[in-house]
C-alpha cells in the first residue's frame, strides 16, 4: 500500500474517521485502532512478515520489563545481550548474509580455492532496518536508565509499528513518541490542516519531482555507455532529486498522516541542498538516523572527548556503519567512506560547527561566498551519490569515466532529451519553492504565512492538478529497500 496510492487515501480516510468519531473519547480503543491499523498497513505488503514484526515487539518489550526487574547488573546485561543479538542477527540474516557469502567467495576464489556457499532465496522484509532500530534504542534507553519499562503491550507495540513512519521513518526514540501515545489526543483542526498541507507537498516532491526524475535517471544509469559525459552529469543530477523528493517527500507525507491523529513524528529533513559544507548537511539528511548514530553509536566510541585521532577514527566508523545500512553492496560502503572524506577537513579543521543556522536567513539571496559554498557541497553530494545509485562497483566506475570524458560538453543525447526539458523547469521551480520555505519546518508552511488567501489557494489548487496529471505509476519509494 504505497503511499502514492489511492488505497492510501481510502485508508487513511477510513481510519481517520474510525479515530476521531468512534474513538475519540476512549484513549485505549484509539491505541488499539492505530495498532490493528498498522498491521493491517504491514501485513498489505507481505504478511508473513507481520509475524517478525510482531516476535520483534515482543523480544523487546519483554526485555525492557526483565531488565528492569533484574536484580544484578549480570541478569540485566544478559537480557540487553539477548535482544541485541537476536534484533541484529535478523537484520543480518534477511539484510546481510547473501552479501557476505558472496563477498567470502569472491576473496577465497583470488587465492584459488573455490567455494560454493549456501545462499537465502528470500526478500527483505519492507522496514526491518527502521522498526529494529527503533526497538534497539528503546533497549538501549532502559539498560542505560534514560526510561522505564512501558508495561502496556498495545502502546508499546504502537510506538514500534505506527503505520505512517512504520516501513521508511523517521527513526523514532521511546523518550519522544511514547508520551505522546500514552497521552490523551483531542482533535487539532489546525494540526491536521496543517498536516494536509505536508501530505500536498510530500506527495508533489514525490509524483512531480521523483518520479519524473527517475526516468531519465533510470535511463541514463542504466545504459551509461551510450551516452555522452554530458549525459552522465544530466543523469547524476536527476538521482540527486530523485532520491531528496522520493524520500523528503515520503517523510513529510509521514508527518503529515501523524499530524492528521495528533501525533507530532520526528523531523527527517530540513533543505539539505542548501548545506554550505558536509557538516551541515549530515545534520539536515536523514536526521533521524543521522542523530540515532550520534546518540548510540559515536558518543557511546568516545565522540569528541578523545583526541584527534579518535574524532577520526568514530567519524569514519559512523558513516561506514551508515553506508552499510543502507544496503549489502560495497557501492554504499564505498559512498559513506566518501562522505566521511568529504566531511573530515571539517573534523581536522574544527569548522563542523560553522553552519548552524539555514543559509541566509532574514535575507532574501545568499551572498557569493555562501552560494560558492552551496554549490561545491551540492557537486560533491552528487558526486557521492553515483556510489549510492550504481548496482556494482565496476558500475560506478564506468559512470565517473564517462563524466570525466572527451564528451563532457557534448550536447546531451539520452532518449527523451527536450520532453526532460520540462523536468528539469519543473526541478528549479521546486528549489525556489524549497528556498522560499526554507526557515520553515516543510517549504508549503511558508506559503501558508502568506497574507494573500488568493496567493496560497492558488498554489494548492495548482499542486493538487499537477499531481493528478503525473500520478498513475505509483513507483515504490526508494528507501523501502532499505
Amino acid at each position: 500500500m504505497l503511499f502514492n496510492s489511492l488505497n492510501f487515501a481510502v485508508f487513511v480516510l477510513l481510519v481517520f474517521a474510525l479515530y476521531w468519531f468512534v474513538a475519540s473519547k476512549n484513549l485505549r480503543v484509539q491505541n488499539l485502532l492505530l495498532l490493528v491499523s498498522s498491521y493491517f498497513f504491514y501485513a498489505c505488503w507481505d504478511w508473513r512478515f507481520l509475524f517478525l514484526l510482531i516476535f520483534s515487539t515482543l523480544l523487546d518489550y519483554f526485555t525492557g520489563i526483565k531488565m528492569e526487574e533484574a536484580k544484578s547488573l549480570a541478569f540485566k546485561k544478559m537480557w540487553f545481550w539477548i535482544s541485541i543479538i537476536i534484533n541484529l542477527g535478523f537484520l543480518g540474516v534477511f539484510k546481510y548474509y547473501n552479501f557476505f557469502a558472496s563477498s567470502f567467495t569472491e576473496a577465497v576464489s583470488q587465492l584459488g580455492w573455490q567455494v560454493h556457499p549456501w545462499t537465502l532465496s528470500i526478500i527483505l522484509p519492507v522496514g526491518i532496518s527502521f522498526y529494529t532500530f527503533h526497538g534497539l534504542s528503546y533497549v538501549i534507553d532502559i539498560y542505560k536508565n534514560r526510561i522505564k519499562a512501558e508495561r502496556n503491550f498495545v502502546d508499546y507495540s504502537v510506538f514500534v509499528s505506527f503505520f505512517p513512519l512504520l516501513v521508511a521513518g523517521p527513526i523514532e526514540r521511546a523518550t519522544h513518541l511514547l508520551p505522546q501515545i500514552k497521552q490523551k489526543r483531542t482533535f487539532d483542526y489546525l494540526k491536521a490542516v496543517d498536516g494536509l498541507k505536508q501530505i500536498l507537498w510530500g506527495l508533489f516532491k514525490k509524483v512531480v519531482i521523483a518520479d519524473q526524475c527517475a526516468e531519465y535517471a533510470n535511463i541514463i544509469f542504466d545504459n551509461p555507455e551510450a551516452y555522452s559525459g554530458s549525459s552522465h552529469v544530466l543523469g547524476a543530477i536527476f538521482f540527486t532529486f530523485q532520491i531528496y523528493g522520493d524520500f523528503s517527500g515520503y517523510s513529510d507525507i509521514a508527518l503529515g498522516t501523524a499530524r492528521l491523529f495528533g501525533i507530532e513524528l520526528l523531523r527527517n529533513f530540513a533543505f539539505p541542498y542548501f548545506s554550505r559544507d558536509i557538516a551541515e548537511f549530515w545534520r539536515r539528511w536523514h536526521i533521524s538516523l543521522s542523530s540515532w548514530f550520534r546518540d548510540y553509536l559515536y558518543i557511546p566510541l568516545g565522540g569528541s572527548k578523545g583526541g584527534l585521532w579518535m574524532k577520526i577514527r568514530n567519524t569514519l566508523i559512523i558513516f561506514l556503519v551508515s553506508g552499510f545500512w543502507h544496503g549489502a553492496n560495497w557501492t554504499f560502503i564505498i559512498w559513506g567512506l566518501l562522505n566521511a572524506l568529504y566531511i573530515m577537513p571539517s573534523i581536522i579543521f574544527k569548522t563542523n560547527r560553522n553552519n548552524l543556522e539555514i543559509v541566509a536567513k532574514g535575507k532574501m539571496f545568499p551572498n557569493l561566498k555562501e552560494l560558492l559554498s552551496i554549490l561545491l557541497t551540492f557537486s560533491l553530494t552528487v558526486f557521492a551519490w553515483i556510489f549510492f545509485r550504481a548496482n556494482t562497483l565496476t558500475h560506478a566506475k564506468n559512470y565517473i569515466t564517462g563524466i570525466f570524458s572527451k564528451s563532457l560538453f557534448a550536447v546531451p543525447d539520452y532518449p527523451g532529451f527536450k520532453k526532460s526539458l520540462a523536468v528539469m523547469l519543473m526541478v528549479m521551480l521546486f528549489i525556489l519553492i524549497e528556498w522560499k520555505g526554507r526557515t520553515e519546518q516543510y517549504a508549503l508552511a511558508g506559503i501558508a504565512t502568506q497574507k494573500h488567501k488568493t496567493v496560497r489557494y492558488a498554489l494548492y489548487y495548482a499542486l493538487t492538478i499537477v499531481i493528478f496529471i503525473f500520478a498513475g505509476k505509483n513507483q515504490q519509494f526508494i528507501y523501502f529497500q532499505f
